[in-house]
């Protein structure tokens, strides 16, 4: 990954509820450290329902969930009708070379992704696909899921961050992708 990783956002979403799907928005505002404004992810502790039962005081980690349209694409090789938003996103970024949806997923934990507008959003980690992505396709959730050469569990769900820096977001914008400083740790589910 020696070469500069860069695409653009094809879209943005947002949702105040807690749904399966999130509605496509012109521009999304995202708040250091709390995540997306007036979406349903927004807080400084955790906001997905599973985990802030299990323990409403730890960090949220999932402040903003991000793909690359290339997933889509990967989707629909595999037969589901699958387009931006419709699965939870906040962000898609559109397909660029280097940074396709498998790429995407290999980032190490602390990559910052720099938007056009000045907002950075640092990756977490993975988004765990649920069984929800069955309501909508059956066998969505299976084809999310994947073995690496070594036989380990992929996720193909998207990754998920924290905002670092606010600022607007808007389809089109430049995203610039900076590495952490080595070692690199691989991402796990948050």
């Amino acid at each position: 990954m020696a070469a500069a990783l860069h695409t653009t956002v094809l879209a943005v979403h947002r949702d105040a509820e807690h749904r399966f799907f999130k509605l496509q928005e012109d521009a999304i505002e995202l708040e250091a450290g709390l995540g997306v404004v007036g979406d349903a992810h927004h807080g400084l502790t955790v906001r997905h329902r599973s985990r802030a039962k299990a323990d409403p005081f730890q960090p949220n980690l999932r402040q903003v969930h991000l793909i690359s349209a290339s997933l889509f694409d990967h989707l629909a090789d595999l037969g589901f009708d699958v387009g931006p938003g419709e699965l939870g996103e906040n962000v898609t970024l559109a397909s660029a070379p280097g940074l396709t949806w498998d790429a995407l997923i290999a980032l190490p934990v602390g990559t910052q992704l720099h938007f056009a507008q000045g907002a950075v959003v640092e990756l977490t980690g993975l988004r765990n696909p649920c069984i929800q992505l069955d309501r909508d396709q059956n066998g969505l959730m299976a084809a999310m899921l994947d073995r690496d050469a070594t036989g380990r569990v992929r996720r193909k769900a998207g990754v998920m961050g924290v905002v670092q820096a606010g600022g607007a977001i808007a389809s089109g914008d430049a995203v610039r992708v900076r590495l952490p400083r080595a070692p690199h740790r691989p991402m796990g589910c948050v």
